[in-house]
């Protein structure tokens, strides 16, 4: 009886126990843990990050200002990147990255030193890989920038300890399999840098004006968006041999914009819609899925797909706050959102 009564008593301890241990992991990091934010880039006044929960149910305009209300986070906000409990604002007209914990956004620190117009960053192995557009001002519209560089920061005293001179005009950055990704805006190439030994290798000729990049099954995407005349593609780098094959727009897809691969469909934008296609299509969609009720001046300026979501942020005219929109995979209008100025991206913080 008494062993009987002992053994009840273990279990129901150790139930408890387990229990709490799960409650404990389930609980959140910080108030901003299992939702999204919404970079606002804004204009010479400064620029903003907002917060939406997951289930949309809660929203913080300005996070930044609310975490940190005696300092700002800069001019001009172009890219968050992550690395473990920490996030990464890159304010690219302050030439600041601001580093705050991802989940209170309270500020950690920031790097001020070493970067020149910074755009868009990602990290391996405790250092920051952040392409710089340096004299971005002064671009030669027929060349492009060629002083660009990839400011390599450690993540450990957050300083600039070197950088990898490019050659190009360096814009998004992606790492997959040890190597950098960088697309170069005005040239023709997808530059290939080995963070290893900090050296460019032969770049992939895709065509000129390659944005939006992803990566699903060891193919990399890249959407193209030129001017003039020429049509709009999707291009697929097969990278174990760096073999190329297009998906070219018919003339009834105006200009692209951005691209995002979720599960196994590839979405873009043109003009206001979104469009899908599997990733082994070989010809693009013309049938929107989602079309954004934007006003007249307005336009697709962030995008994403995840959480079955497609989230929109609509540009606006860059002196007042803009807004952001969530529909299902349907194309069904789940939320609409008062943002900042010029949203730009969506970011994850799940």
């Amino acid at each position: 009886m008494k062993l009987t009564r002992l053994f009840l008593v273990a279990l129901s301890v150790s139930l408890f126990v387990s229990c709490s241990n799960d409650d404990d992991n389930n609980d959140p990091k910080g108030v901003y843990d299992n939702g999204f934010f919404i970079l606002n880039e804004g204009n010479s006044g400064g620029g903003s990050v907002s917060f939406a929960s997951d289930d949309l149910a809660t929203f913080t305009a300005d996070v930044y200002k609310t975490a940190n209300p005696t300092d700002i986070a800069g001019v001009y906000l172009q890219n968050i990147f992550f690395d473990g409990d920490k996030a990464y604002i890159i304010a690219g007209g302050s030439n600041v990255i601001n580093v705050v914990n991802r989940y209170t956004f309270k500020l950690i620190a920031k790097v001020e030193t070493g970067l020149a117009n910074p755009r868009y960053g990602v990290v391996k192995d405790g250092k920051a890989y952040v392409t710089n557009a340096n004299t971005y001002s002064y671009i030669n519209p027929a060349t492009g920038n060629t002083d660009d560089y990839i400011a390599i920061i450690d993540l450990a005293t957050n300083k600039v300890e070197s950088k990898i001179e490019l050659g190009a005009t360096a814009n998004r950055i992606l790492l997959e399999n040890n190597k950098l990704y960088i697309t170069d805006s005005y040239n023709d190439k997808v530059l290939v840098v080995n963070p290893a030994t900090k050296a460019l290798e032969t770049p992939i000729t895709i065509g000129t004006s390659g944005d939006s990049m992803e990566v699903k099954d060891g193919v990399l995407y890249v959407l193209r968006a030129p001017y003039g005349d020429n049509r709009s593609e999707i291009v697929k780098v097969k990278l174990s041999d760096k073999s190329v094959t297009k998906i070219t727009f018919p003339e009834s897809l105006d200009r692209a914009g951005y691209l995002d691969i979720y599960n196994d469909k590839v979405y873009y934008t043109s003009n206001n819609s979104v469009y899908a296609i599997t990733t082994t299509a070989t010809a693009a969609s013309t049938t929107a899925i989602a079309t954004a009720s934007l006003p007249e001046d307005g336009s697709i300026y962030g995008f994403a797909v995840k959480n079955d979501k497609i989230y929109i942020a609509d540009g606006g005219d860059f002196g007042s706050n803009s807004k952001a929109y969530i529909y299902n995979l349907s194309g069904s209008l789940q939320k609409e959102l008062t943002v900042g100025v010029g949203p730009n991206g969506f970011y994850f913080n799940d």
